[in-house]
């Protein structure tokens, strides 16, 4: 049973993720995290915005849709966009694997959200768009 919640939604404008970032952050802070760990958690939701922006909605006007949810010590962050969506999901998670090789990308996102987050789960169709879930449990101090 959830604690506590949240949904925000906003335009898929590149100058929305350090918000969304924030808006993370402040939610978080419930759960009296350490630096560490609220790092972690900022540089995953960084992330997952920034695919949605970019490979998404490939610098179209589109709807991010963030949610937070509480659970004990586990913050479960949900990004959701209604872009384009991923035509191989596992090849996407792949290590240095970019889908726009021309914007020198690094293709590093997905394994930064996992090396980040205790889990990762995408669920994606194509020209509907893409579901990231991830989770971050948090110790007890």
């Amino acid at each position: 049973m959830f604690q506590n919640e949240m949904k925000l939604e906003f335009p898929s404008k590149s100058q929305n993720e350090s918000f969304a970032r924030v808006v993370v952050a402040a939610f978080a802070s419930q759960l009296d995290p350490t630096i560490e760990e609220l790092s972690d958690v900022k540089t995953a939701v960084s992330e997952a915005v920034t695919n949605a922006i970019i490979h998404g909605y490939e610098n179209k006007l589109g709807t991010v849709v963030l949610k937070c949810k509480i659970e004990g010590r586990k913050l479960i962050i949900e990004v959701i966009d209604y872009g384009r969506g991923i035509e191989d999901v596992e090849l996407a998670k792949q290590p240095l694997y970019t889908s726009r090789p021309e914007l020198e990308r690094s293709g590093m996102g997905f394994t930064v959200m996992e090396t980040f987050m205790d889990s990762l789960e995408v669920e994606s169709e194509l020209g509907k768009g893409t579901r990231v879930i991830m989770t971050k449990e948090f110790k007890n101090i």
